[in-house]
């Protein structure tokens, strides 16, 4: 079973016929898988490239310096969080895994920006706060043609998502996964979960060891192109659709023990609604056949209680 794969210039540029296969084609992908690979996505590979190797550069700093960035009170959504801080909800076991979190800059007079963290700049490495502040945007640009797509597969006005991620609470995180030393007592980096929000958009790894697990309860391996990203649906979609589209169980597994030295980098485009849009679930996706299956809750009333499960607030 693959990935199917969607081209987002069909989207973006392609004629009308073009456009409507599109839509189709994203809207059936998750309906039946959950996730898909996106070629023609808009991120420079140079820019994907350059912010790996910087990335690579502020991991590989000591770690008195990393824990610098470790700001308290911030719930892990800005700057560096340390090794084995993040479970997967209903896991007890911590994820074998160190990240750096980047949020939205609100460049306009919206008074959102009060309730925005700055961002965490690194010192030792400059001009990682200058690239990944141009890759967040290029992932926005990315993630908002294709919520207008899905938008459009729900029956919605295209421009449905816009302003509800206009200036929206997005993350983009760098995850390193570092060499496994030891024995470990599981056979998973990053434990199964689902993600919080309402899509995640994720340029290709440094290595693999992404798995989704199937309707047919079948782990697959996730593996795209160079030039593809891999786009899945998040619980915040998944509330707001009633579960037409359904948010996708993942995990990262360990690599086998000839690989065990080896570090894994991965770069996920968390791509979250301002806090204020409700998920209460559309009328459209309820039914008699399809009763309405979550209560009303806001984006970020349930980022709140979803940080609180993960372990990364108190």
């Amino acid at each position: 079973m693959a990935i199917p794969v969607v081209d987002l210039a069909a989207f973006v540029s392609g004629s009308p016929e073009q456009k409507a296969d599109f839509i189709q084609s994203l809207g059936n992908a998750y309906e039946t898988v959950g996730f898909v690979a996106v070629k023609n996505h808009g991120i420079p590979d140079a820019l994907i490239a350059a912010q790996y190797e910087y990335v690579q550069q502020f991991f590989s700093l000591p770690l008195e310096k990393k824990l610098h960035y470790e700001i308290a009170g911030l719930a892990g959504q800005r700057g560096y969080t340390s090794f084995g801080r993040e479970h997967a909800k209903g896991s007890e076991a911590p994820d074998l895994k160190e990240f750096f979190q980047y949020g939205q800059t609100v460049e306009d007079a919206d008074l959102i920006k009060e309730s925005y963290p700055e961002n965490v700049k690194i010192a030792e490495i400059p001009i990682f706060n200058e690239t990944i502040f141009n890759a967040y945007k290029h992932f926005e640009t990315a993630g908002s043609a294709l919520l207008a797509a899905i938008a459009s597969y729900l029956g919605l006005n295209e421009n449905y998502f816009t302003p509800h991620i206009h200036n929206g609470n997005s993350i983009l995180r760098c995850i390193h996964y570092p060499p496994i030393t030891s024995e470990p007592k599981s056979a998973i980096r990053a434990e199964q979960h689902e993600d919080i929000n309402l899509i995640t958009l994720l340029v290709g790894a440094s290595a693999d060891g992404l798995q989704i697990l199937t309707k047919q309860g079948e782990w697959l391996n996730v593996t795209s192109l160079p030039d593809q990203i891999v786009v899945n649906v998040g619980d915040m979609l998944q509330r707001l659709t009633n579960n037409k589209l359904c948010s996708t169980t993942h995990r990262v597994v360990n690599p086998s023990r000839d690989l065990w030295h080896t570090s894994r980098f991965s770069m996920p485009f968390f791509l979250h609604p301002r806090s204020e849009m409700s998920l209460a679930c559309l009328d459209s996706c309820i039914d008699a056949a399809h009763p309405k299956a979550y209560e009303d809750i806001t984006a970020g009333d349930y980022l709140d209680e979803r940080l609180r499960e993960i372990g990364l607030k108190k």
